[in-house]
């Protein structure tokens, strides 16, 4: 943070700092399913040069508290999940005054990977503990944290198009957690064989692996794509799932290249499902089978981690 006689600034380490993986995961089933009741306001977010920038907007009904997050994305990276910079502003509804900023990358890697810790800790296996992580970024790095702290996972498979990306992803991993068995493998099809939780967080613009390929109870996790032309996973593999659950049904229907070839598959617009819907009645039974959680982003994610920031910053914005 800066000095507190200026405008108030997280960083990204200020970010880390003040919200772990477990508590941005708590923080995301009570705002979803506030807008699913209607309480949080969230518009279609603005989207700019064909998606290399993008404004999201989310407001609360009841207290005004409103943010709104400026990033910018580029996919010319080698492949990985988009590499994103930008910015986060929250605005405090009681006094009408900007409270702080945060630093947009990091707000974007913690809350994609608490709605997929979400997603998870509502659809798998509560006894799941071999991931495989298919990318090498920065938001696979979070998707891993995330299945961490809501699953007890002890093995890691890491999949990327670079295997020297894997090889730096995994040696990393084993250093942040000692106990975790981690290993590489080149070929998603192999990479999911036998995974309990499959995390996809890549740029991919076709699916980066065969429904046949998974075992037969497993929950997957597709974050990376957030445009019509991109898809991590095969369309019958959401046809087919006990349960697809998305963050927004509006966002991607708009922007899911997945939820968009599954439809023409002849998915029932119907089964898709609101991850909302799911955290306000989270005593509900895990789905067997396979199951299905889509992420294009949506502002309620960015409003739920920035309201638990806010507590923790006093310094308003002159």
């Amino acid at each position: 943070m800066t000095d507190p006689a200026g405008p108030a600034h997280l960083d990204p380490a200020a970010v880390r700092a003040a919200l772990t993986m477990g508590q941005a995961v708590e923080a995301l089933g009570p705002a979803l399913a506030a807008v699913v009741r209607g309480e949080l306001d969230q518009p279609p977010r603005l989207v700019l040069d064909g998606g290399r920038v993008l404004v999201m907007a989310a407001t609360h009904g009841g207290t005004g508290d409103t943010v709104v997050k400026t990033v910018s994305v580029s996919l010319d990276h080698g492949g990985r999940a988009p590499a994103i910079a930008g910015t986060v502003l929250w605005v405090d509804g009681g006094t009408g005054r900007a409270a702080f900023t945060a630093d947009g990358a990091e707000i974007t890697a913690l809350r994609t990977g608490a709605v997929a810790g979400l997603a998870t800790s509502l659809l798998a296996a509560p006894d799941a503990r071999r991931l495989t992580v298919l990318g090498s970024g920065r938001q696979a790095a979070a998707q891993v944290d995330a299945m961490l702290a809501i699953r007890p996972i002890d093995d890691v498979t890491v999949c990327s198009r670079t295997p020297a990306n894997a090889a730096a992803f995994a040696d990393a991993l084993r250093r942040r957690a000692p106990g975790l068995t981690v290993r590489t493998e080149g070929d998603a099809d192999a990479a999911v064989a036998a995974a309990d939780v499959v995390c996809c967080a890549t740029s991919a613009r076709e699916p980066l692996f065969r429904t046949s390929s998974l075992p037969g109870r497993v929950h997957v996790n597709a974050v990376g794509s957030f445009r019509s032309d991109m898809s991590e996973l095969p369309p019958d593999l959401l046809t087919t799932a006990s349960a697809v659950v998305v963050d927004d049904v509006a966002g991607c229907l708009d922007e899911s290249g997945e939820v968009a070839a599954a439809l023409r598959a002849g998915l029932d617009l119907a089964a898709l499902r609101p991850l909302g819907e799911l955290a306000a009645a989270p005593s509900h039974p895990a789905p067997s089978g396979r199951t299905v959680f889509k992420s294009v982003g949506c502002a309620a994610l960015d409003w739920a981690v920035a309201a638990r920031l806010a507590a923790r910053v006093t310094a308003p914005l002159s």
